[in-house]
């Protein structure tokens, strides 16, 4: 359709856009393009970021699962277990993960090197570090902690390792890292 020499096409959805516009969005997914490795789809922590600022996350963002194991798969990001030595060994964990615990015992303490220890094991403060606890709370709290001593690109990996508790309070069935049957071990 041309109206006052100014064409318009229309999409699929029903709306109509100039020329203009349509070149406009061309040059943001060609600059998206460039910074995601050649996806058509918006990078997932571009994304996860996006989220984090509208659910006012004090810290990058957080990613699922399966999500997060395509990053580590690519090198885009480094994973790191936050719960005990315990749980790692008799619950079981993501091969070649780091672990730094976010506490530690059976009362679990809260760790206080925790952002130094994270520090050394990822390289410094500008990596682009996972944390994954059982089911997501601890790895955000130890993610808004990262943030405040200044890691920029820490995100949380929703749903942890195990996933939430379903009807009869049990974990592995209301998503989580098993959930996905993605790769880990057991000791």
């Amino acid at each position: 359709m041309v109206l006052n020499s100014i064409k318009f096409f229309k999409l699929n959805n029903g709306a109509m856009m100039t020329l203009e516009t349509l070149d406009s969005i061309h040059s943001d997914i060609s600059s998206d393009l460039t910074s995601t490795g050649g996806s058509e789809a918006t990078h997932p922590l571009k994304s996860a970021r996006a989220d984090a600022v509208s659910d006012q996350l004090p810290y990058a963002g957080r990613v699922k699962p399966v999500v997060a194991w395509q990053l580590i798969q690519n090198k885009e990001a480094v994973l790191v277990d936050v719960r005990t030595a315990e749980e790692r060994k008799f619950v079981g964990y993501v091969p070649e993960s780091l672990h730094v615990p976010w506490a530690t015992g059976t009362s679990l303490n809260r760790n206080p090197r925790f952002v130094k220890e994270l520090e050394n094991k990822v390289g410094g403060k500008d990596a682009v570090v996972l944390l994954l606890c059982r089911s997501g709370n601890r790895s955000s709290a130890a993610a808004e902690a990262a943030q405040l001593a200044g890691f920029q690109h820490v995100f949380n990996i929703a749903e942890g390792f195990e996933g939430d508790l379903n009807e009869q309070a049990h974990r592995g069935s209301l998503g989580g890292w098993r959930f996905y049957d993605l790769p880990w071990i057991q000791d």
